[in-house]
């Protein structure tokens, strides 16, 4: 019987595919004694094989699909299989203490996980840990008889049902066969979300049942655009669905057609639309989409992609490879914002009782100053290569700023000494994420060469609302009177001291802000790729002196984030 589940739209698009449930199986078990020995030995080593086979299977898919660098985590699984001392010691405790193999494999696995953990002075040992619970994982799920999902063995299209997605599988997930995905949590700003919209396939988060909705194969339609997941199409709704996708599709070509413009208003004023991107695979949609630069490149992604801390060496050929892809375009890099909600499994981080208030961002860098000055470096010898500008996240202080510079300034000095070409042209700048920051533009736009407002946590930390807590999601408020009065306060103090400003939060490609944006005068909005061509062709509408009044309005005279939605639209009835 056909139904429809509502969430949150994430990711524009329409597709049309079966479910494909990525929720992690019951993995629970019986411990006991066994009275056949051997018979329990050859089930573990069966166990054992059709793993290793698996992760085979696995490891050959990922190196063909994402690379042989995302494969090796592969090769870390299998070394461990093949290790003796793991292996060999849930064997010999089955035989010991005629126990069942699963009651043998979590008490060795639980062991060797401990041991791991506590070493607490070498990154790569922890690690290990992580790789011996997935391995375990895997080995319990053939004891068990039971298919643990995996995303790269997908091989036919499908949707992804999950209840999160966390943004390594989101990274992993290959766009020829996952069509879209549906989540039971998250909303637009999740970073599952902000991933979709860079492979460009449709999304839906937030829909609190999908997974207890949803069956494995269910024939499914997700809607991005809207946000609805229809279930057991009849022949009537695929007849709907496939004209919407046609019209989209017809909206998009028309789009396409403004992709070597430049980004003008009605009235002649040049704004730069630039790209978010979190890793140089997302090029190729920066550039079809015809971006202007990149405004936010997430460094991030190449620690969380990586087994271990990834070396000047590797993190040089990343920056280097974006910066020539974008040939002399601006180049934006956010150096590495870890903490909060993303995790790396060789450094572990403090527990906290407020992550997102805590030990993250530029915190880290200034603490972790050999990881930061590795960043620099790298970033530094790119330089030479495109037009690079660096700027540093959650800067809350303007003692922050400076301290973070005077490294950059140490590194840069120790390159030029070495011989080391480095660009003389690199602009050094902030996001604007903390309120704090915000109220005092005016004196931190004496010492940086631009910002970069990072609205998702803007918003948060104003509202004081967690921007995943679906209980409060109703205070996310882009257009409420006390953010837009924040965001104009940063471009005005910029301006005033000749310095530029930028957004690459997820209100830089909204409909409903755009338009009061231009009106502040925000000099480049950064966005995920695929809606750049739709904010550029919104933008030939608007006369920047009409949209002046509205703006003071909004600020002014509107006093609640509904009452600006309406504003809004109302003004661009006549557009």
């Amino acid at each position: 019987m056909t139904k429809t589940i509502s969430g949150i739209a994430a990711s524009d698009g329409i597709a049309t595919a079966k479910a494909y449930l990525l929720v992690q199986p019951d993995l629970s078990f019986e411990p006991g004694k066994v009275d056949d020995v051997d018979g329990e030995v050859a089930k573990l080593k069966n166990a054992l094989d059709v793993s290793d086979s698996e992760l085979t299977n696995i490891r050959d898919k990922a190196a063909q699909s994402l690379g042989e660098e995302e494969a090796q985590v592969f090769d870390a699984h299998k070394l461990i299989l093949a290790d003796p001392e793991f292996t060999g010691a849930v064997e010999q405790k089955v035989k010991d203490d005629s126990i069942n193999a699963e009651q043998a494999l979590d008490e060795v696995s639980k062991q060797f996980i401990t041991i791991f953990e506590s070493m607490t002075d070498n990154p790569y040992m922890q690690e290990r840990a992580a790789d011996v619970r997935d391995v375990s994982k895997r080995v319990m799920s053939h004891l068990l008889g039971v298919t643990l999902p995996n995303p790269a063995l997908i091989d036919e299209e499908v949707i992804i049902v999950a209840e999160d997605l966390t943004p390594s599988d989101t990274a992993q997930l290959n766009k020829k066969y996952v069509l879209g995905f549906v989540t039971d949590i998250g909303g637009r700003t999740a970073h599952s979300a902000i991933m979709a919209r860079s492979l460009e396939i449709p999304a839906i988060v937030g829909t609190n049942v999908v997974t207890k909705e949803v069956s494995e194969g269910q024939t499914l339609i997700i809607d991005g655009n809207n946000g609805d997941l229809i279930v057991d199409p009849t022949d009537d709704d695929q007849a709907k669905y496939k004209k919407m996708a046609a019209d989209f599709a017809a909206q998009k070509a028309e789009w396409e057609k403004l992709k070597n413009e430049v980004s003008v208003t009605a009235d002649g004023k040049h704004f730069d639309i630039a790209a978010n991107i979190g890793t140089p695979k997302d090029l190729d949609g920066v550039v079809a989409n015809g971006a202007e630069g990149i405004g936010l490149y997430r460094t991030e992604f190449l620690y969380m992609d990586s087994p271990e801390l990834p070396d000047e060496e590797s993190q040089f050929e990343a920056y280097k490879a974006v910066l020539e892809g974008m040939n002399g375009k601006p180049v934006v890099v956010r150096t590495m914002d870890i903490g909060g909600d993303k995790h790396l499994p060789y450094m572990p981080l403090p527990e906290e009782m407020n992550p997102f208030l805590g030990y993250r961002a530029i915190r880290i860098s200034l603490d972790k100053q050999d990881i930061f000055r590795t960043q620099l470096r790298a970033l530094l010898r790119a330089s030479a290569f495109g037009k690079l500008r660096i700027m540093f996240p959650m800067i809350a202080t303007i003692q922050e700023f400076k301290d973070a510079k005077a490294i950059f300034e140490e590194e840069k000095q120790k390159l030029v000494k070495e011989g080391t070409k480095v660009s003389d042209d690199i602009q050094v700048g902030m996001m604007i994420e903390i309120p704090a920051a915000a109220v005092l533009a005016d004196q931190f736009a004496k010492v940086v060469d631009f910002f970069s407002i990072g609205t998702n946590d803007l918003i948060q930390y104003t509202m004081a609302a967690d921007r995943g807590n679906e209980h409060v999601s109703y205070l996310y408020q882009p257009y409420n009177p006390s953010i837009l009065r924040l965001i104009k306060n940063v471009i005005d103090a910029s301006h005033k001291e000749g310095k530029w400003t930028g957004m690459c939060g997820e209100a830089a490609g909204d409909p409903v802000m755009s338009p009061l944006l231009v009106g502040m005068g925000l000099d480049e909005f950064s966005m995920s790729a695929t809606s750049v061509l739709k904010v550029r062709s919104l933008m030939k509408k608007l006369d920047t002196k009409e949209l002046e009044p509205l703006v003071e309005k909004a600020i002014n005279e509107s006093l609640t984030n509904e009452d600006n939605i309406k504003l809004v639209e109302e003004f661009m009835k006549n557009k």
